[in-house]
């Protein structure tokens, strides 16, 4: 399938590069936003929203390979039969042009799935199922397994997506390790919420470390390039984990508790620390009960969090790990009667703290929309960060972490 565009005689066009999409994007504003919107290098480059962004901004994620350490490309709508999620993984050539464009224009250019399986069995055939959708659309996207894939990737119009795990119940044994590595694994979780067979998450009534098969699965990982993610994970097992690991450990998506107290999923600033003393970097949610234990929650308070990542240990250990899919939502869609729905069931849900917004959501206004990344870099600007801190928080301390991890 080709990311060809066909003009109104019906021709194909050749395709546009990302950096030619974006100048025509900014030179469309004109019509869309009038003249004094761009005297004032400001623009509006997506018609379904009235929000202007600077020049500043769409130059920075324009030249940025952007991260998002969790995102699950899309989540079940329900209303939808079948959820596209769903159809575009089991029936080829599903995936449109428009579904893609979506992609191409969020800003985000490399998507980290997290997403989990309750046994090995499970386990192969998500991969098998993400690496043949990869394999369908090779135009439009490229599985992210290497270092030097960041550097292709900013050279080409491609999405990024990294088969990424948040838990590591589907490895039965370390030779489990290889096997989910050589398929495309690169990132897993220790633990979810509840306790397994390596340590306990941070729902788990008693918190007893990383086990004796949790330390060998760490060094099988270690061993094989894969990245040791704690985000979840509970305090004891958080802080063994990163004790274990001989290369970078990283949390994918986690707040800070200092700025959050008392919430269990967030980190401490003494765990935050010895993250960072193993070069590793610590992605920011985007979910409210995350980012602050009470209501209202906005934008600002989301800032708080690297600004409190980055003057304990250095910008350079703090990135994005949305927690969201692409259009926003952070859970399955519900429709009545019918599937979705959020995991309050789980014993001691309690320790989330949920509370919610207004209208219900457990989003943040203004970032929980597909083209969020230009907002988060708009604030991260008011913040009065360098372009070179910028670009290192949207993308590039992720890139130089798990090069790190990953090896040549």
């Amino acid at each position: 399938m080709s990311n060809k565009t066909v003009s109104p005689s019906g021709a194909l066009a050749p395709p546009l590069t990302r950096r030619e999409a974006i100048a025509s994007l900014a030179a469309g504003a004109l019509a869309i936003a009038g003249a004094p919107a761009i005297l004032r290098g400001r623009y509006r480059l997506f018609a379904e929203s009235s929000t202007e962004y600077s020049a500043r901004a769409v130059r920075l994620v324009e030249r940025t390979v952007v991260v998002d350490m969790l995102n699950q490309f899309r989540f079940p709508d329900y209303a939808e039969h079948p959820p596209k999620s769903e159809l575009w993984l089991r029936t080829p050539r599903s995936f449109t042009e428009a579904d893609f464009q979506q992609y191409r224009t969020s800003g985000i250019r490399v998507f980290a799935l997290g997403s989990a399986a309750p046994n090995y069995e499970a386990g192969v055939r998500w991969y098998a199922d993400w690496n043949g959708f990869i394999a369908g659309y090779t135009d439009w996207f490229t599985r992210i397994e290497s270092a030097g894939d960041f550097e292709r990737l900013k050279k080409s119009n491609k999405v990024g997506i990294m088969l990424t795990f948040q838990n590591a119940d589907h490895f039965r044994t370390p030779d489990d390790v290889n096997t989910f590595h050589t398929l495309g694994q690169r990132v897993s979780l220790l633990t979810y919420n509840a306790t397994n067979r390596l340590g306990s998450g941070f729902l788990a009534d008693t918190d007893a470390g990383l086990t004796q098969f949790g330390a060998e699965i760490v060094a099988r990982m270690n061993q094989v390039g894969m990245a040791v993610d704690l985000s979840h994970c509970g305090d004891k097992t958080t802080l063994d984990g990163i004790a274990a690991t001989k290369k970078p450990a990283i949390f994918t998506h986690a707040s800070c508790r200092a700025l959050v107290p008392g919430h269990l999923r967030c980190k401490t600033d003494e765990m935050i620390v010895n993250l960072a003393r193993t070069g590793g970097v610590m992605g920011i949610p985007l979910i409210r009960f995350m980012i602050k234990i009470d209501e209202p929650v906005t934008q600002e308070h989301v800032l708080n969090h690297f600004d409190h990542v980055a003057k304990l240990v250095g910008v350079e250990h703090v990135g994005v790990g949305g927690d969201l899919d692409l259009v926003g939502n952070p859970n399955p869609v519900n429709a009545p009667g019918e599937g979705g729905g959020r995991p309050t069931g789980q014993h001691n849900f309690d320790r989330y703290h949920l509370h919610e917004d207004t209208d219900g959501r457990i989003t943040i206004r203004g970032l929980d929309h597909p083209k969020r990344i230009y907002d988060l870099t708009e604030g991260l600007i008011r913040r009065k960060y360098s372009d070179a801190n910028i670009e290192m928080m949207l993308g590039g301390n992720w890139a130089r972490t798990l090069a790190a991890i990953w090896g040549s």
